[in-house]
């Protein structure tokens, strides 16, 4: 009795029950399909994030403010602590937010060859624009920006024109309109927004021109945006009270060293002494991308725990579903036995059966894993996300699920004496 022929003979039993062969396959695939089907969520949502953040410019970095005061449920302190004496402290130069004045005196002193400078302002978020009888969602983030926020911070223009130094120093009304407000006030057409009057809310915009898509995802809304300059965006009162300065220098290579530079001469600009820590920050873009992603991969563990506990649980209940088919197929471990057939050929037999059974489960687990983690994908619309490196894992883990569960039953078979396994009943 060959080695194939002990498979065959494996294959033959699992086939023939269906019911008992099923229910373990199921329980088996459950597991996996919970491990692959999370990390392949996760995999999508980290493209997305990549493909977000390397929108907003490899070769750029941006200069905020940083806010000392961590409060706890809602509290303020107004930036006044109290020492054990019962003495006030002066408000922490740290909660310092970045004035107009001083974002202009280091775009004007900041001197780095090939580096280009932005001063912006977060306007208000979550607005509402009209045009005519049409609006849009109250979705649409409002930025105030100057010449140079377009390639600081990866956009460009399809139609009309940039804003220009008068625009900024006389703060009148006009805007660029992001790709997806243009196509929702002008549906198929969104090149006949140029001139066109709109309101921001009870306010009138004229559109000087229209930026082109950077491909918004779910996680960054990167088109739902309307540019205006950040003198203009001072006429709402619920604006971000900071500046924000960009810096976009020209090889990704220089960012350390203008980063450097960067914080010298801001330093001055907000008249620190050698001996004070500084109360900015300075961020690039893929740092907020590892931030996400790593928290992402925090998950990857909670998945792994989840997928673990099932197989563990199906382990077991292939071992007892085994062990029942010892008994059941006793006189036939005899027969074989009687026939020349070795203790070696019904182990095989017997783990043979087993890891099919571990390895349907892991097929039908993965395929089911995938499509349900790239409903993601589709959401995100990102690319198809398949997990190589945790397939491969998925199926050493079945491999051992099946063998740890097939030993035992399998070496209890083997060890029957043929002479008695004929005569049972």
């Amino acid at each position: 009795m060959t080695t194939l022929d002990s498979f065959t003979l494996a294959w033959r039993t699992v086939r023939s029950n269906k019911l008992r062969t099923g229910i373990t396959v199921a329980i088996i695939a459950f597991g996996i399909m919970a491990l692959i089907g999370i990390i392949t969520a996760i995999e999508a949502m980290n493209q997305s994030l990549k493909e977000s953040f390397s929108s907003m410019g490899a070769n750029a970095f941006s200069i905020r403010y940083k806010d000392s005061r961590v409060r706890m449920g809602g509290g303020r302190n107004n930036g006044v602590t109290k020492t054990k004496r019962g003495l006030r402290e002066k408000k922490s130069k740290l909660d310092k937010p970045i004035r107009k004045e001083e974002a202009e005196y280091f775009k004007k002193n900041f001197v780095y060859p090939g580096a280009q400078v932005s001063i912006y302002r977060r306007g208000p978020g979550a607005q509402e624009v009209h045009y005519g009888d049409k609006k849009t969602n109250p979705q649409i983030t409002l930025m105030g920006g100057d010449e140079n926020y377009l390639p600081v911070n990866g956009y460009s223009i399809e139609l009309g024109r940039n804003l220009n130094s008068l625009d900024v120093e006389s703060g009148r009304s006009v805007c660029l309109l992001g790709s997806n407000v243009a196509t929702k006030l002008f549906g198929d057409r969104p090149e006949k927004c140029i001139d066109k009057i709109i309101r921001v809310g009870s306010l009138p915009y004229r559109v000087i021109g229209l930026l082109k898509s950077k491909g918004s995802s779910a996680m960054m809304r990167q088109d739902d945006v309307i540019l205006t300059s950040y003198t203009n965006i001072r006429r709402f009162e619920n604006a971000n009270p900071s500046y924000l300065v960009g810096v976009m220098v020209g090889n990704v290579n220089e960012l350390e060293v203008a980063s450097d530079e960067a914080t010298s001469v801001f330093r001055n600009v907000r008249r620190l002494e050698p001996a004070e820590d500084v109360n900015f920050v300075i961020e690039r873009s893929d740092k907020f991308a590892e931030m996400f992603i790593g928290f992402l991969s925090s998950i990857t563990g909670s998945a792994g725990a989840i997928g673990l506990i099932t197989l563990i649980g199906a382990a077991i209940g292939l071992m007892n579903i085994m062990l029942v088919a010892v008994n059941e197929r006793t006189k036939e471990v005899g027969l074989i036995k009687a026939i020349g057939g070795k203790s070696k050929n019904v182990r095989q037999q017997f783990l043979f059966e087993s890891l099919i059974i571990s390895l349907l489960g892991a097929l039908f687990g993965i395929i089911l894993g995938v499509l349900v983690g790239n409903l993601f994908s589709i959401v995100l619309k990102t690319g198809f996300v398949i997990p190589w490196m945790w397939v491969i894992i998925g199926i050493v883990i079945c491999s051992v699920v099946g063998l740890a569960a097939g030993i035992y039953p399998a070496m209890k078979a083997a060890k029957l004496n043929p002479i008695v396994a004929l005569r049972y009943e």
